[in-house]
């Protein structure tokens, strides 16, 4: 569920409700009762968390890995 934002239009408080996407936006406002307005927001962005997001997170220098076939095969 998106959280959607809030102000206000009385006393200026603003606050943050996780709301349904096909729920209608509150009109009142939990401090005063008075109209509040559902702010645009930019939205949530990417999280990065863990491993490989850097360059470096994919490569292991200690270990010398070839595609080369074996030069002597087995017999």
């Amino acid at each position: 569920m998106p959280t959607y934002d809030y102000k206000c239009n009385n006393c200026g408080y603003t606050f943050e409700l996780f709301q349904k996407m096909s729920e209608d936006p509150i009109s009142e406002c939990p401090k005063c009762k008075n109209k509040v307005k559902r702010l645009i927001g930019a939205g949530s962005g990417p999280i990065f968390k863990g491993t490989g997001f850097y360059q470096t997170d994919y490569k292991n220098p200690t270990k010398n890995i070839s595609n080369k076939p074996d030069p002597k095969p087995s017999k």
